[in-house]
């Protein structure tokens, strides 16, 4: 139901002061926990300001079986 899942990759509308604007979601629920892929910095934001300020989606692809 949700489309937001642990591992996706979000691009946001403003940029972190690093230069990068995406970013990996480390925990889903009523915060969100994400983790620049610039710089590695994590910070806790509100559902509603994520579901607000994205702009793309990148879902985390399937593991290839071993």
């Amino acid at each position: 139901m949700d489309k937001y899942e642990v591992g996706d990759v979000v691009r946001l509308k403003k940029q972190h002061p690093c230069g990068s604007s995406e970013w990996e979601i480390l925990r889903v629920g009523a915060d969100f926990r994400l983790k620049c892929l610039g710089c590695g910095h994590q910070i806790m934001i509100a559902r509603k300001l994520v579901e607000k300020n994205t702009r793309e989606i990148r879902k985390k692809e399937a593991e290839q079986g071993s």
